[in-house]
Formats: structure tokens, sequence, C-alpha cells
């Protein structure tokens, strides 16, 4: 029976000492103030070869297939390579960005996101990321404005580092 007189009083104390609402926040976070880069949409292969930085036998001989025919698009200042195998299948594609450091960046982060590939850094002083994806791997690796993504058909991506190691050197990047 005490228990029932002590309950009356107990319970309006508890509720005054429980929490108590916060207010709404009165500063919204600040956005952020870095504009988020543009990416070029993906090319796509409008011209015919030859590769202006590429050989298609240099090609062959990384990627370990035969190419068959090669396209570029109309990208500039280096447009992008597409080379072709016998079937007739897309092999390898080599992508190559100059200009704004973030957009690069960007391209490479797109192609291979830091949060799921492996690092990449070769040549010296480039950085990016390698994974498996689709049907092949990627490699792709930026140095300030400069971006090359390598995709080929085949798993193992060192094909892929290889070809984007070449294009480098050819291009002076």
């Amino acid at each position: 029976m005490r228990r029932l007189l002590i309950l009356p009083l107990v319970v309006p104390l508890l509720v005054a000492c429980g929490p108590k609402e916060q207010p709404p926040a009165t500063n919204p976070p600040a956005p952020s103030s870095s504009p988020v880069p543009q990416i070029p949409p993906s090319p796509e292969p409008t011209g015919k070869g030859p590769c202006p930085y590429l050989s298609a036998e240099s090609v062959s001989d990384a990627n370990g297939q035969k190419v068959s025919k090669v396209k570029t698009s109309a990208d500039q200042p280096h447009p992008t390579c597409f080379f072709y195998a016998l079937s007739g299948k897309l092999q390898l594609t080599v992508r190559v960005y100059v200009g704004e450091p973030a957009v690069a960046k960007a391209l490479v982060d797109q192609a291979a996101p830091i949060d799921t590939s492996n690092p990449a850094d070769e040549p010296a002083g480039w950085k990016g990321g390698y994974q498996p994806s689709g049907d092949g791997a990627v490699y792709a690796v930026a140095k300030g404005g400069n971006a090359v993504v390598v995709t080929t058909n085949q798993k193992q991506s060192v094909k892929a580092r290889t070809v984007a190691k070449e294009a480098i050197g050819e291009l002076r990047l």
C-alpha cells in the first residue's frame, strides 16, 4: 500500500528529470565550397584508325590478342583509341584526358573508384587504381591535369597497365 502512495510522487520527478526535446539547429552545415567537376561524356568511336599514340602491334603484344581494326574518338588533343579483336569485339580502349586536375582525378575515380580498386602508382608520379571490370580489367591513373584510363577484355590488369605506361610515354605526359 505504501508503494501506491509513493508512486504518484515519484512519477512527476522522473518526468522532470527526463531528456528534454532539443531545438532544431539554427545553422545548417555550409555547402561544400568546391564544385563537383564536370566529367566529359564517355567517348564514342567515330573515326578510323590508326591510333596516333599507340600502334596496333604494341597493343596486340601487350594484350595478347591480334588487333583486327582500330577506331578513334573525336576527342582533342588526344583521341580515345578503340582496338578490336579478330572476332570484331572491342578488346582494349585507351582514353587520354588533358585539362583540369580535378576532372582528371574524377575520371580516374569513376573508372577505378578509390573505395573498390587496388592502388596504382605506375609510372612514377602517377596515382590511381586498377580492378576487375565486367569481362576484363581497368587501369586508371592521373597526374596533375592528365589522366589515362585503359580498359581491356583480359582479366589481368597488368596488360592494361602495360598499355597505359606505353601511352603515357609516347605522349610524354
